[in-house]
């Protein structure tokens, strides 16, 4: 597919990536063409988007910035999501699973406020409450740490393209074919590195060293961007 730029010797492999950092290396390196250009930013997705973004935005000498969106867990499961909401307080449900998992609409409210809340204190913590950029004509790099299913990076690229976005480039270093093609008819590009094709998918699988970063590890890394 001409609109996904991937890895062939990584195809259907597990710890290909030493960690977040040199996934952003590799992914810098697919991203050349991007280098230095003054109408393109980076956006992350934290938590663990950042790590990798700012490796790239680094590299490619270009503006950093958060897309914070927020995955709506299952309550019984927190690794699982039947939604997302965006840093704009947008919700997008994946109606097929909450059909399937029988929520009642009280507990889906209960869970959008939760993560509604989350994301208030996250905008606050990494944004300091200040605007989000404006995008208009811009060409947007939205990188995170992997895709599972792919819905909550939807979520994100639904909400950038209210925003007039020139191009969306979505950079991850990881990912199945369903995330992916769930995002190709939203998006002008995919960068990913490893396309695996397995019965079960877990972003950790891609990297030799997978580890949470908590809120501090990110204001770190924001914080170290910044002085260099």
């Amino acid at each position: 597919m001409k609109d996904v730029i991937d890895e062939p010797v990584f195809r259907n492999k597990v710890r290909v990536f030493r960690d977040r950092s040199h996934a952003g290396q590799l992914l810098a390196q697919k991203l050349a063409g991007h280098r230095g250009q003054k109408d393109t930013l980076v956006l992350a997705v934290p938590a663990g988007g950042v790590e990798v973004a700012v490796i790239v935005a680094t590299k490619l000498m270009l503006p950093l910035d958060l897309a914070i969106t927020r995955k709506i867990h299952v309550p019984w499961n927190r690794e699982a999501g039947f939604g997302a909401i965006s840093w704009d307080g947008q919700v997008f449900l994946n109606e097929e699973l909450v059909q399937r998992l029988n929520l009642s609409a009280q507990t889906i409210q209960e869970c959008i406020d939760n993560e509604k809340r989350t994301i208030a204190q996250r905008v606050k913590l990494f944004r300091a409450n200040q605007p989000f950029p404006d995008l208009k004509d811009k060409a947007v790099l939205v990188v995170d740490d992997g895709l599972a299913s792919g819905f909550s990076m939807l979520a994100t690229v639904r909400a950038l393209k209210k925003l007039m976005t020139k191009q969306i480039v979505v950079v991850v270093p990881t990912a199945p074919p369903s995330a992916i093609n769930l995002l190709l008819p939203y998006v002008e590009q995919i960068v990913c590195l490893n396309i695996r094709v397995f019965p079960t998918f877990a972003v950790a699988d891609a990297y030799q060293n997978w580890y949470d970063l908590s809120d501090q590890d990110v204001l770190n890394l924001l914080k170290q961007h910044n002085k260099a």
